[in-house]
C-alpha cells in the first residue's frame, strides 16, 4: 500500500507518531533485566527488549555483547538517540561493523550530509556491488548531491539478476525525480514487465506512465490490478486522480524519500520471507527518513500483528497520517485489533463510530458486519452486510460479501436466502473454496443436491489439499451419510493439518466409534476435551466419554429429488 497523492513528507502530519503504551517496570537487579531482555527479544516484543537491555547495559557499559543486543532491540523498537549512540561506541570497537555504519550513514543522510554518508555506506560489508543496502543508499546519496548521472551509474552497479527488481524501480524513481522521462518510463517498464502484482511497483508504473502522457496505460495498470485487489484505496485514489485530468507528481520528492523507499522495500521483503527482526530494524530506519511514509508504517503494523504484539501495533497504525490513503484502512485495522487485543467494547465504540461517519464506505461497514458475525450477532450482521452490498458498484470482489451475509443468514435458519447468496457468491467467483465447503457441507446436511454437493466438496479439497477444516467437512458429509470408513480415512488426514483443532478430534472420535474403534474413540473425545471446545459441544463431549454413541442412526435422506429440507444445522468449519 502507498500514498498516491503524496505532498512533500516534511508536511504531513502523522496523527500520532508515538502511542502511549503501559510502562515497563525494570529490575534493580542486572541479571533480572538481562533476562527479561533475552525473554523480550525473544517474543520480538520490542519495546520491553530496548528498555531491558538499556538497563542492562547500564550496570555493565563495557559489555559489548551486551551493546550489540541493545543497539539492535532499540533499532527495532524506532529509539533512534539510543541506536545511534550505541552505534557510535560500536564503531569505537569495530569500525567495520556493517549495521552501525548503516545506522550512521541513515542519519547523515536524514541531516543532507551526503558525503558523509557515501563514506559510511562504504564501510559496511563486503563489496559494494553486492550489498544491495548500501548501493541503493549510495546511489541516493549521490541524487542529494544533484548529480543524478552518478547515482544511476552507482545503481547500475547492481548487475546480479536477483537484485534487478530493485536496480530498475530506482533508477526510475531517480530518472522521474530528475525529470528524465525517457530514461524513467524505460526503466519502470521493465519493472512492472517483471513484477505486476506488487501494488508499490503498480502505483509507482501508473503515476510515471500518466506523468509521461499515457494515462490511458496508466488507467489500465490499475484497472488490471484492481482485478486481483478490488478496492484498494491506492487504487482507487489514481483512478481518482487520473479522471480529475490531474497529473501526479514524481513518486518520490527528495534523496531523503528516495533512501527511505530503499529501506521500506528491503523491510517487505524481511517481512515476507517472516525475517521480523530484520524488517522492523529496516522499516524503523525508513520511518526515521520519512516519518510520514504510509507504506512503510502499515507494514511495519502488520509485522507486530503476525507477532501478536496487538498493542504495538495499534501504536504504529496510529502513526499513519491523516491526508494518507490509507488513513481510513488503518482506522478501521485499529477497530479489529482492539477486539483481538480483548478490548471489545472499544473495538465496538471505533467501528461503530466509522462506520457512522461514513455510511458509503464499504470497508467500514464489512468491518462492522465481520465484528457483529465474529460475536454471533447475525441478525445484525446480516443487515450491515446488506448496507454493504446497497452501495457496492457490483464485480466479483462482491462475492465475500455474499458469502458472510450468507452465513449469517443460515446461522439464523434463514436457509433459503443463505442458498441464494452462496449461488450468488459461485456465481461472481466460481470455484471459490471457502463457499463451495459451506454450501456443498449445508446440502449433505440436508440430505439436498448431494451428487453436486459431493462435487462442491472434493473440488474444495482439490482447491485447497492441505486445509484440515475443509477436509473435515468433506469427512463430515462422509459420516452423516452413513460412510464410515470413508469418513475415517479422511479425518486421519484432517487430523494431521490440524491436531489441535477441538472440531476435528471430536469428529474423529465418533467416526472411530463407528467403526469399532472404540477406545480410539474415547481417545480422541477426551483429547477434544482439552483443546478447549466451545461451551455447547465440551457439554455433548463429556456425554460420549462417559456412555458412548447411541446406536447407529439412519443416514441423511437423499432429498434432493423431492426439495425436501431437513433441519439446517451449520458446517463446523464454514464460517
Amino acid at each position: 500500500m502507498a500514498a498516491l497523492l503524496w505532498v512533500p513528507h516534511a508536511e504531513a502530519q502523522a496523527r500520532q507518531v508515538v502511542s502511549p503504551l503501559a510502562p515497563i517496570d525494570v529490575s534493580t537487579s542486572p541479571s533480572g533485566n538481562y533476562l527479561a531482555a533475552l525473554s523480550a527479544g525473544a517474543q520480538r516484543d520490542t519495546a520491553a527488549a530496548a528498555t531491558f537491555f538499556r538497563e542492562a547495559l547500564r550496570f555493565d557499559p563495557r559489555n559489548a555483547e551486551l551493546m550489540e543486543r541493545a543497539f539492535v532491540a532499540a533499532l527495532a523498537n524506532g529509539n533512534m538517540d539510543d541506536a545511534f549512540g550505541y552505534a557510535e561506541r560500536l564503531l569505537q570497537r569495530d569500525a567495520k561493523n556493517g549495521l552501525a555504519n548503516l545506522v550512521l550513514g541513515v542519519r547523515a543522510m536524514k541531516t543532507k550530509r551526503y558525503v558523509t554518508a557515501r563514506n559510511f555506506f562504504a564501510k559496511g560489508g563486503g563489496g559494494r556491488q553486492r550489498d544491495i543496502t548500501a548501493t541503493l543508499l549510495t546511489g541516493w546519496a549521490y541524487v542529494g548531491s544533484n548529480d543524478t548521472k552518478r547515482a544511476i551509474e552507482t545503481v547500475d552497479k547492481l548487475k546480479d539478476d536477483r537484485f534487478g527488481l530493485f536496480r530498475e524501480y530506482h533508477a526510475a524513481l531517480m530518472s522521474d525525480l530528475a525529470n528524465r522521462q525517457s530514461e524513467a518510463v524505460k526503466r519502470i517498464k521493465n519493472t512492472y514487465a517483471a513484477e505486476k502484482t506488487t501494488l508499490r511497483i503498480v502505483d509507482t508504473y501508473a503515476r510515471i506512465m500518466a506523468r509521461s502522457g499515457d494515462a490511458g496505460e496508466a488507467k489500465r495498470a490499475y484497472e488490471a490490478f484492481d482485478e486481483l485487489l478490488p478496492r484498494h484505496p491506492i487504487i482507487r485514489a489514481g483512478v481518482t486522480d487520473l479522471a480529475s485530468g490531474k497529473k501526479p507528481g514524481p513518486v518520490v520528492t527528495s534523496a531523503q524519500q528516495g533512501a527511505a523507499e530503499v529501506l521500506y522495500g528491503l523491510g517487505s521483503v524481511g517481512g515476507r520471507q517472516n525475517d521480523e527482526l530484520a524488517a522492523m530494524i529496516y522499516l524503523r530506519l525508513a520511518l526515521h527518513m520519512d516519518p510520514a511514509h504510509g507504506l512503510a508504517i502499515v507494514t511495519l503494523a502488520d509485522v507486530y500483528e503476525r507477532l501478536k504484539q496487538h498493542e504495538q501495533a495499534i501504536a504504529v497504525y496510529r502513526m499513519v497520517p491523516d491526508d494518507s490513503p490509507l488513513s481510513d484502512n488503518s482506522d478501521i485495522q485499529i477497530g479489529l485489533l482492539l477486539e483481538t487485543a480483548g478490548r471489545p467494547d472499544d473495538a465496538q465504540k471505533q467501528l461503530a463510530a466509522i462506520a457512522e461517519e461514513r455510511p458509503k464506505d464499504p470497508e467500514a461497514l464489512v468491518a462492522l458486519a465481520n465484528l457483529q458475525r465474529s460475536r454471533k450477532a447475525f441478525a445484525e450482521a446480516a443487515e450491515t452486510y446488506t448496507r454493504v452490498l446497497a452501495i457496492s458498484e457490483g464485480g466479483r470482489g462482491d462475492w465475500s460479501t455474499y458469502y458472510f451475509r450468507g452465513v449469517s443468514f443460515e446461522r439464523q435458519k434463514k436457509w433459503p436466502q443463505a442458498e441464494a447468496d452462496f449461488r450468488k457468491a459461485l456465481e461472481l467467483y466460481p470455484d471459490q473454496p471457502m463457499v463451495l465447503n459451506y454450501l456443498g457441507y449445508s446440502w449433505v446436511d440436508q440430505g439436498l443436491n448431494l451428487d453436486e454437493a459431493f462435487k462442491m466438496l472434493r473440488r474444495a479439497v482439490e482447491l485447497r489439499p492441505t486445509d484440515g477444516y475443509i477436509i473435515d467437512s468433506l469427512a463430515w458429509a462422509y459420516y452423516r451419510l452413513g460412510q464410515y470408513p470413508e469418513a475415517v480415512r479422511e479425518l486421519e488426514k484432517a487430523i494431521e493439518l490440524k491436531p489441535a483443532d477441538p472440531v476435528i478430534n471430536d469428529h474423529l472420535g465418533d467416526a472411530y466409534w463407528r467403526v469399532g474403534r472404540r477406545l480410539e474413540a474415547k481417545f480422541q473425545w477426551n483429547h477434544a476435551r482439552d483443546l478447549n471446545p466451545e461451551p455447547e459441544d465440551l457439554e455433548k463431549i463429556l456425554v460420549k466419554i462417559e456412555n458412548g454413541l447411541p446406536d447407529d442412526p439412519a443416514p441423511v435422506p437423499a432429498a434432493a429429488s423431492t426439495g425436501e429440507q431437513g433441519k439446517v444445522e451449520a458446517p463446523k468449519n464454514g464460517g
